[in-house]
């Protein structure tokens, strides 16, 4: 059975139990702090679990792209060593919000997988929670136990710890016992020489769990106590690829048609044969897995970059493009080339992939090629520890250095020190990891309390579209501390006029105010699984009462300014680049604007002064805000509205339209383009391969730019003594600078060929070589001319020159090639040493190398430090 009808089969399924079939969410989560990426079929579903939100329908059914790389679900090093565990993988769901429970759930998982799929019943188990004794004192799960007996017999029923059978979203939240279906993929032989149940949640690679059905009947609080939910909910999770290789016969998710075809693209590309070699099959596996997982991801909105999520798929590329390197002999781009493939095998599925494909192999080729110059640029490194250490183990902390600045593996750093006959001193390099984990958690560090319910209500209305103040009560609120911003507290309103940080617009800010006229600053606006959430310092006096709830009306007004025009110039985009731009991320804060977008070459000057044009052109035309509000979500892309890759939509939508500007959007915009005033853009450049960045400036902003630009005009033109053609005048300075700049350069030339035959007569013979260490009054160009004017002369030389120039100290070492490979001297070596008597560094050739630095008084200390190289 295919892959594709293995999933189509799932989702039929479901939809004849009246479920409501829905797309994959994008795996980039945008209004949960608890997770970077969607981790579990249940997370994009999470307000409605919590109570925050209705579902469309009560059964929902999908399957869902997920990715376990960070935090609590983390598969990343285990991925390539076994046959099971993913980065990416795909979970086949089904849910019930207070609808169905136990009975349904279990009869029909045991239906799908025996009659629709038909998996032999004599190779499943199914496990139940044992209860617990610790201090939640749960009971056994003799409800689900009795379930299963209708189906199954009772040895092929185990019971399991709260580890492996009670599951919890995290710290907080809906929680409860599960019931996992194992298969035994074992050959008849192997299954009658040991009991499968023996091996049951055992990491045995042919008996795998396939199926988690978890009943969600509790919410863990923040003091880890356990309170019954007012509706059961049920959650299923199954994995894709596994259910794929117990249905085509194979023993490994890399052997299904799920991985194969980019296996197969792997071995054309490097000329390498899969089950041949456990390195290679290592890291072939890893490059398979790993380039769906970075596909996905970009297709998603979430490039790579040094930062939060985007540096996990950083993290997870540069460990494909690692074990090409080192297993595979791959010292080029190669990941990028299995694009094709993968979209080809999935584009249907998730039409992401196809539409973003261009994008995806650019942006992956890019910074294949980057990390491979890392790693060029990490072994030059490498070499240098190597050849500064004494003895035969190289020091955990300088390993680190080379992991932590520069990106380089650890394993790999290993791996060369083998072959170099030296040891690395692993423990150091594991006290140096762990000191910086410890403070990166502590700086992120976050304890939050329970919400305090003040008033029971289900919704809180968002009125900011039409006003800035209104009446409001504190629904909940709770304290949260943090290293970073101390105590805040957190506050809920039956009804809010601030706006909640989204769509790349910040959130407002604000404050509230009593009956009595006391005040409480609101510093922002956030959304938390479908909750506004309102920022403040301190809790109001009088909690119970009513509050006058007020935007900063200043801040608002610009940030609505900077949104428009961020629709404005995506309209300019794609009418003077191209209909192939796509927005890629957007920030819009009172002062400026960020927008991102697929486009792949410079913007030139002209198109730039272009698009500014086309901007302000609408903004003088004074177009009226359109907008429409709760129209269905088709209606509104055929009217012309553009939806987003890596957004998520409901059935219903709000427009905004400026002119044929139309854009879906729930952020806050001016009532009229004339708003804005004007706009500029103050620079566009690269973020990444394929993907381009113009920041730009609007109202108040720019009035602030032209008189800043102002200020300076006059500024100059005073020091230009008020020339009436102050652009020509300072033409006629750099023609006389650069006239003057080459008479010095002459003049320097002259005074080195002077020079040098004063330096000749300073030489001093010491153990056969000659050798001068001296101060000049040179430029570093100057200096080099000298020592190899000098080194035309000699085959024996060694020399160090310093000088000062513009308060920086200048190092340099000249060493003669017959002494390089006589003697072992190498300028290189010497530079960086004695760099240090100058506070700098450097580097070079064994025979001429230079070092700068910044203290000019440690320049006499390396001269005489010199001569304890040919002594």
């Amino acid at each position: 059975m295919k892959s594709q009808e293995i999933r189509s089969k799932f989702l039929n399924f479901f939809e004849g139990k009246q479920h409501l079939i829905v797309p994959s969410a994008p795996m980039v989560l945008k209004d949960d702090p608890t997770l970077m990426f969607v981790n579990s079929g249940m997370a994009p579903f999470k307000e409605y679990f919590l109570g925050n939100a209705e579902p469309k329908k009560n059964r929902i059914s999908d399957s869902q792209k997920c990715l376990r790389v960070s935090g609590k679900h983390n598969d990343l090093e285990e991925v390539g060593y076994d046959t099971y565990h993913h980065t990416l993988f795909e979970m086949l769901g089904n849910w019930s919000f207070g609808d169905y429970f136990k009975k349904e759930a279990i009869a029909w998982a045991w239906e799908l997988l025996t009659e629709v799929y038909g998996i032999d019943k004599d190779i499943l188990y199914v496990t139940v929670f044992e209860g617990s004794d610790d201090k939640d004192k749960l009971d056994m799960d003799t409800e689900a136990y009795d379930i299963w007996k209708q189906y199954i017999s009772e040895d092929r029923i185990l019971k399991g710890n709260k580890k492996d059978n009670f599951w919890e979203m995290g710290d907080q939240g809906p929680c409860g016992p599960c019931s996992e279906i194992h298969v035994d993929i074992r050959s008849k032989e192997e299954r009658a020489k040991v009991d499968g149940k023996t091996l049951i949640n055992m990491d045995h690679p042919h008996v795998v769990e396939v199926w988690n059905l978890v009943f969600m009947e509790y919410n863990r609080k923040a003091n880890g106590t356990l309170e019954t939910l007012p509706n059961k909910h049920i959650d299923t999770g199954m994995g894709f690829e596994r259910l794929c290789m117990v249905l085509q016969g194979v023993q490994s998710n890399y052997d299904t048609d799920v991985f194969t075809p980019i296996i197969r693209e792997i071995e054309t590309i490097t000329d390498k044969k899969y089950g041949d070699n456990e390195e290679v099959d290592v890291a072939i596996r890893v490059i398979s897995d790993h380039v769906r997982a970075v596909a996905f991801s970009i297709a998603d909105g979430q490039l790579p970059s040094n930062t939060g999520a985007g540096y996990v798929i950083r993290r997870i590329l540069r460990r494909a493009v690692r074990y090409g390197f080192t297993f595979l002999d791959k010292k080029e781009p190669l990941i990028y080339r299995l694009v094709d493939v993968l979209s080809k095998k999935m584009g249907d599925a998730f039409p992401e992939l196809k539409a973003q494909k261009q994008l995806i192999e650019n942006v992956i080729k890019e910074e294949e090629a980057s990390f491979l110059r890392t790693l060029d640029q990490g072994l030059v490194l490498l070499n240098r520890i190597v050849e500064e250490t004494k003895g035969d183990t190289v020091s955990g902390e300088k390993a680190f250095e080379l992991y932590d600045t520069y990106g380089f593996p650890i394993d790999l750093t290993a791996l060369i020190l083998s072959e170099k006959n030296l040891k690395l001193d692993e423990e150091g390099f594991k006290e140096e990891l762990q000191k910086q984990k410890n403070r990166s958690r502590s700086a992120s560090e976050t304890s939050t309390e329970d919400w305090t319910i003040l008033i029971e209500d289900d919704v809180e209305e968002f009125i900011g579209y039409d006003t800035l103040e209104a009446n409001v009560r504190i629904t909940r609120y709770r304290k949260v501390t943090s290293k970073k911003d101390g105590e805040m507290y957190q506050l809920v309103f039956n009804l809010t006029p601030f706006y909640a940080e989204g769509g790349g617009q910040i959130g407002d800010k604000g404050f509230l105010e009593d009956i009595s006229g006391d005040v409480v600053y609101i510093l922002d606006t956030k959304k938390e699984n479908n909750v506004i959430i309102h920022f403040t310092k301190e809790l109001p006096e009088h909690i119970n009462e009513g509050f006058k709830a007020v935007v900063n009306n200043e801040h608002r007004a610009l940030s609505s300014s900077n949104h428009t025009a961020t629709h404005l110039l995506h309209q300019a985009l794609r009418t003077i680049l191209g209909e192939h731009v796509e927005q890629k991320g957007s920030l819009v804060k009172p002062k400026s604007l960020r927008f991102d977008f697929s486009h792949f070459s410079k913007v030139t000057p002209e198109q730039l002064q272009e698009i500014e044009d086309f901007v302000n052109a609408r903004i003088e035309g004074k177009l009226p805000l359109e907008e429409e509000r709760n129209i269905p979500m088709e209606k509104a892309i055929e009217e012309g509205a553009m939806a987003l890759f890596g957004e998520k939509y409901g059935d219903t939508v709000r427009t905004i339209r400026f002119g044929n500007s139309i854009e879906l959007c729930g952020g806050i915009h001016v009532k009229n383009t004339s708003d804005i005033w004007h706009f500029k853009i103050v620079s566009e450049g690269a973020v990444a391969a394929g993907i381009r960045r113009i920041e730009g400036i609007t109202n108040k902003a720019v009035k602030d730019y032209f008189s800043e630009n102002n200020t300076a005009y006059l500024e100059m033109k005073g020091l230009l003594n008020n020339a009436k053609e102050p652009v020509k005048a300072l033409e006629n300075l750099q023609d006389e600078n650069a006239d003057l700049k080459k008479q010095i350069e002459g003049l320097l030339k002259d005074k080195a060929k002077n020079i040098k035959g004063e330096l000749k007569n300073e030489l001093t013979e010491i153990n056969g070589v000659q050798f001068l260490a001296k101060k000049l009054d040179l430029d570093a160009s100057g200096i080099k001319d000298v020592c190899f004017e000098l080194g035309s002369q000699f085959d024996n030389l060694v020399l160090l020159f310093g000088a000062e120039n513009n308060g920086k100290a200048i190092l340099s070492c000249y060493i003669s090639k017959e002494l390089v490979a006589s003697k072992g001297l190498n300028a290189g070596t010497i530079v960086r040493e004695l760099g240090k008597h100058i506070q700098g560094g450097g580097g070079g050739q064994p025979f001429f190398a230079t070092a700068g630095g910044k203290n000019p008084a440690g320049i006499e200390a390396a001269l005489e430090a010199a001569k304890g190289y040919v002594v």
